[in-house]
């Protein structure tokens, strides 16, 4: 909860990354864990968890040792540790039973709404990121310098809303969630992120098709009836907003800059990796070896202001995919370690849902939220990567698939309930 507390902070701007408060308080909460495991000496996770968690460790070790330098091979090895194998291992420690996965997806969808509230207050009143020439893209307290940082948060308490609302068997729980995730579009929208929509509405579709074919069909009403009152009434629908989805669907007829780059970044990223197949260039490799293999077509770099912040050319150091990314910098042994435990956590969690639907005990909400995560991470990597103060709650996320996926789809329905 204090993680995702200090995540609301505002982002230092004109800094090129580094640790931030959520950061380090996830640090102690992985130094908690390790000192309570060393006290009770007991094995913390089951032999399929450790190896689920542990198999990015193979593919980082690798990349870390055919760094540029130490500094870039530990750096990055701990960064990678922290997102996708400490973090979540943690969550699945600390989180007890269904009713605290619950509170957490919870805390997820409420600190969406706290985002959420202020990239649509940035929107309307002009004070947000600069996006063709004017000051309205909604960036939340993330600055344009992470102008995905909102999408993800809104994105991720989306997720969460309508899990809950779907798998819920509280009337209360499922109105309250329905109207946090329908109230969640609006800022969505107006984020103008492309990759975030995609990623979204894919995995929107697909938890409401886990959820069952009768609510798919309920969920879908209420969605065009929203879009209606969204465009029609309220007027989100403006030039821009329409203008940006258009462009979803001409990135190879006439792409904009921001898809070239993104093309030559991806094209730079398999040239990386035909040279060096098994290992990569090494952890953080990419921006160091990206001008020897990047075309003309690239640009310098992003233009960023606005929400608070002076003008700044943003460099671009990494192929926004992060499959590409992993190719790239860890090569086959990478992709195939780190992709093998996502595929193994997506395996596990739908047979925990499966589990739950056959047997009709509560249960079915954690499932979705978690499948939904995890389905949106997954799409979303497709045109993004890490990267920014929300990396850290991309690891909240994978920790309470995980649970989901190794612990919770296995425990007695709400036997936590009577502990």
């Amino acid at each position: 909860m204090l993680v995702i507390a200090l995540l609301a902070l505002p982002a230092a701007q004109g800094s090129d990354g580094g640790a931030t408060p959520a950061d380090a308080v996830s640090g102690l909460v992985v130094l908690y864990c390790a000192i309570r495991l060393v006290r009770e000496r007991r094995r913390p996770l089951s032999r399929t968890a450790a190896v689920v968690l542990g198999m990015p460790v193979v593919g980082l070790a690798v990349a870390a040792v055919g760094a540029s330098s130490p500094g870039a091979g530990i750096g990055g090895l701990g960064r990678y540790l922290q997102i996708f194998v400490l973090v979540p291992a943690s969550v699945v420690l600390l989180v007890r039973d269904r009713r605290d996965f619950r509170v957490l997806a919870w805390a997820f969808v409420a600190f969406a709404l706290f985002q959420g509230a202020v990239g649509v207050h940035q929107y309307a009143t002009g004070t947000g990121a600069s996006y063709q020439g004017e000051e309205i893209r909604a960036v939340g307290t993330f600055g344009p310098a992470d102008v995905m940082g909102m999408a993800t948060v809104v994105s991720f308490g989306l997720m969460c809303a309508v899990g809950l609302a779907l798998g819920s068997t509280a009337a209360r729980q499922r109105a309250v969630a329905t109207g946090c995730a329908l109230v969640l579009l609006a800022p969505l929208a107006v984020s103008f992120s492309r990759g975030a929509w995609i990623a979204t509405a894919a995995a929107c579709a697909i938890q409401v098709a886990l959820a069952g074919m009768r609510r798919a069909l309920k969920v879908g009403a209420v969605v065009a009836a929203s879009a209606v009152i969204l465009v029609g009434g309220l007027g989100v629908g403006t030039a821009m907003l329409q203008e940006r989805i258009s462009s979803i669907t001409q990135v190879a007829d006439a792409p904009d800059q921001s898809v070239t780059d993104r093309y030559t970044m991806w094209a730079a990223a398999t040239d990386m990796w035909s040279e060096h197949p098994l290992t990569g260039v090494g952890l953080k490799g990419f921006p160091e070896h990206r001008d020897g293999h990047a075309s003309l077509a690239l640009s310098s770099g992003s233009d960023t202001e606005g929400a608070g912040a002076a003008y700044r050319k943003q460099p671009l150091l990494s192929p926004h995919n992060m499959y590409l990314l992993v190719l790239s910098e860890q090569g086959l042994i990478g992709l195939l370690a780190l992709g093998g435990s996502w595929l193994a956590l997506l395996v596990c969690g739908l047979r925990g849902l499966v589990r739950v639907r056959r047997s009709r005990t509560s249960g079915l909400d954690c499932a979705l939220v978690a499948c939904g995560l995890l389905l949106w991470q997954l799409i979303d990597f497709l045109y993004a990567d890490i990267g920014g103060p929300a990396t850290v709650l991309t690891a909240l996320a994978f920790g309470l698939v995980a649970w989901w996926a190794l612990v919770g789809g296995d425990c007695v329905p709400e036997a936590e309930a009577s502990a």
